[in-house]
Protein backbone atom coordinates (compact mmCIF):
# COMPACT_ATOMS: atom_id res chain seq x y z
CA UNK A 1 0.00 0.00 0.00
CA UNK A 2 1.40 3.65 -1.00
CA UNK A 3 2.29 5.85 2.15
CA UNK A 4 -0.18 8.72 2.61
CA UNK A 5 1.41 12.18 1.08
CA UNK A 6 1.31 14.18 4.18
CA UNK A 7 3.17 17.36 3.47
CA UNK A 8 4.07 18.84 6.92
CA UNK A 9 2.08 17.98 10.25
CA UNK A 10 1.68 21.17 12.50
CA UNK A 11 1.17 21.70 16.05
CA UNK A 12 -0.67 24.92 16.22
CA UNK A 13 -4.12 24.93 19.05
CA UNK A 14 -5.84 27.60 17.09
CA UNK A 15 -5.89 25.12 14.02
CA UNK A 16 -7.09 26.98 11.25
CA UNK A 17 -6.73 30.59 12.27
CA UNK A 18 -6.76 33.59 10.15
CA UNK A 19 -3.79 33.93 7.55
CA UNK A 20 -1.66 31.05 9.23
CA UNK A 21 -3.46 28.27 7.04
CA UNK A 22 -3.47 29.97 4.68
CA UNK A 23 0.49 30.94 3.91
CA UNK A 24 1.18 27.21 5.44
CA UNK A 25 -1.13 25.52 2.70
CA UNK A 26 0.93 27.57 -0.27
CA UNK A 27 3.92 26.87 1.26
CA UNK A 28 3.58 22.88 1.32
CA UNK A 29 0.70 22.85 -1.64
CA UNK A 30 -1.70 20.83 0.18
CA UNK A 31 -5.44 20.08 -1.06
CA UNK A 32 -6.60 18.78 2.55
CA UNK A 33 -6.14 19.69 5.73
CA UNK A 34 -6.72 17.28 8.36
CA UNK A 35 -7.62 18.68 11.55
CA UNK A 36 -6.61 16.01 13.97
CA UNK A 37 -8.33 16.15 17.65
CA UNK A 38 -10.69 13.88 19.30
CA UNK A 39 -12.84 17.17 20.86
CA UNK A 40 -13.18 19.26 17.59
CA UNK A 41 -13.84 15.68 15.85
CA UNK A 42 -16.54 15.10 17.73
CA UNK A 43 -18.77 18.64 18.16
CA UNK A 44 -19.39 19.53 14.09
CA UNK A 45 -20.32 22.62 15.48
CA UNK A 46 -16.59 23.85 15.55
CA UNK A 47 -16.35 22.62 11.92
CA UNK A 48 -18.27 25.61 10.10
CA UNK A 49 -16.09 28.43 11.45
CA UNK A 50 -12.88 26.18 10.23
CA UNK A 51 -14.00 25.70 6.64
CA UNK A 52 -14.66 28.99 6.30
CA UNK A 53 -11.19 29.94 7.07
CA UNK A 54 -9.76 27.33 5.01
CA UNK A 55 -8.39 28.34 1.97
CA UNK A 56 -10.48 28.20 -1.50
CA UNK A 57 -10.40 24.52 -3.33
CA UNK A 58 -8.83 23.35 0.29
CA UNK A 59 -10.63 20.06 1.40
CA UNK A 60 -11.33 20.46 5.61
CA UNK A 61 -11.52 16.72 7.35
CA UNK A 62 -12.36 16.47 11.20
CA UNK A 63 -11.12 13.08 12.97
CA UNK A 64 -10.43 11.89 16.34
CA UNK A 65 -6.59 10.90 16.47
CA UNK A 66 -7.63 6.93 16.43
CA UNK A 67 -9.89 7.74 13.30
CA UNK A 68 -6.98 9.31 11.53
CA UNK A 69 -4.69 6.59 12.68
CA UNK A 70 -7.35 3.81 10.81
CA UNK A 71 -7.53 5.82 8.09
CA UNK A 72 -4.72 7.50 6.84
CA UNK A 73 -3.49 4.60 4.86
CA UNK A 74 -6.24 4.49 2.47
CA UNK A 75 -5.19 8.38 1.10
CA UNK A 76 -5.09 8.55 -2.45
CA UNK A 77 -2.23 9.69 -4.00
CA UNK A 78 -3.76 12.90 -5.25
CA UNK A 79 -4.69 13.78 -1.44
CA UNK A 80 -1.57 16.09 -0.34
CA UNK A 81 -2.07 16.09 3.06
CA UNK A 82 -1.15 19.49 5.76
CA UNK A 83 -2.12 17.56 9.52
CA UNK A 84 -2.94 19.97 11.82
CA UNK A 85 -2.79 18.87 15.94
CA UNK A 86 -3.28 21.18 18.98
CA UNK A 87 -0.40 19.26 20.88
CA UNK A 88 2.91 17.11 20.96
CA UNK A 89 0.94 14.24 23.07
CA UNK A 90 -1.40 13.95 19.61
CA UNK A 91 1.10 13.88 16.99
CA UNK A 92 3.08 11.41 18.83
CA UNK A 93 0.07 9.71 19.31
CA UNK A 94 -0.22 9.72 15.41
CA UNK A 95 3.61 8.53 14.89
CA UNK A 96 3.16 5.54 17.40
CA UNK A 97 -0.05 4.79 15.58
CA UNK A 98 1.54 4.34 12.50
CA UNK A 99 1.25 7.41 10.48
CA UNK A 100 4.32 8.23 8.72
CA UNK A 101 4.94 11.99 9.80
CA UNK A 102 8.50 12.88 9.13
CA UNK A 103 8.52 16.66 10.30
CA UNK A 104 6.61 19.02 12.60
CA UNK A 105 6.31 22.78 12.52
CA UNK A 106 5.74 23.93 15.70
CA UNK A 107 3.84 27.37 15.73
CA UNK A 108 1.46 28.17 18.81
CA UNK A 109 0.87 26.09 21.99
CA UNK A 110 -1.43 28.68 24.58
CA UNK A 111 0.08 29.08 28.05
CA UNK A 112 -1.97 27.69 30.74
CA UNK A 113 -0.97 26.44 34.13
CA UNK A 114 1.62 23.97 34.61
CA UNK A 115 3.22 25.58 31.38
CA UNK A 116 6.14 27.82 30.29
CA UNK A 117 6.32 30.25 27.86
CA UNK A 118 9.52 29.70 25.48
CA UNK A 119 8.64 31.62 22.79
CA UNK A 120 5.57 34.41 22.52
CA UNK A 121 3.52 31.80 20.74
CA UNK A 122 4.61 28.72 22.37
CA UNK A 123 3.88 27.75 26.31
CA UNK A 124 5.04 23.77 26.92
CA UNK A 125 4.46 21.85 30.30
CA UNK A 126 6.03 18.79 31.56
CA UNK A 127 4.04 16.39 29.29
CA UNK A 128 4.55 18.68 25.73
CA UNK A 129 8.63 17.98 26.82
CA UNK A 130 8.47 13.89 27.05
CA UNK A 131 6.60 14.01 23.75
CA UNK A 132 8.78 16.22 21.82
CA UNK A 133 11.54 14.31 23.13
CA UNK A 134 10.29 10.81 22.31
CA UNK A 135 9.13 12.43 18.56
CA UNK A 136 13.13 12.94 18.43
CA UNK A 137 14.17 9.96 19.16
CA UNK A 138 11.60 8.19 16.21
CA UNK A 139 13.71 10.46 13.97
CA UNK A 140 10.75 13.30 13.44
CA UNK A 141 12.39 16.35 12.40
CA UNK A 142 10.92 19.44 15.11
CA UNK A 143 11.08 23.18 14.35
CA UNK A 144 9.41 26.43 15.97
CA UNK A 145 8.30 28.08 12.67
CA UNK A 146 5.47 30.68 13.02
CA UNK A 147 4.86 31.56 9.10
CA UNK A 148 6.71 29.48 6.56
CA UNK A 149 8.64 32.85 5.92
CA UNK A 150 9.63 33.21 9.29
CA UNK A 151 13.25 31.74 10.46
CA UNK A 152 12.48 28.64 12.71
CA UNK A 153 13.46 29.14 16.24
CA UNK A 154 16.09 26.66 18.11
CA UNK A 155 14.05 23.93 19.07
CA UNK A 156 16.55 23.38 21.81
CA UNK A 157 14.65 25.83 23.70
CA UNK A 158 11.63 23.38 23.97
CA UNK A 159 13.67 20.52 25.07
CA UNK A 160 15.75 22.15 27.88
Amino acid sequence: MAQPKILLTRIDDRFIYGQDVKLWNEAVGSNLVLIVNDEIAADSRQWAPMRVAAPDGVWTRFFSVQRTIDIIHTATPRQWILIMVASPTDALALVKGGVPITKISIGHMQAGEGKRSVTPAVAIGDADVAALRELQKLGVELEIRYLPSSDPDPIENLLT
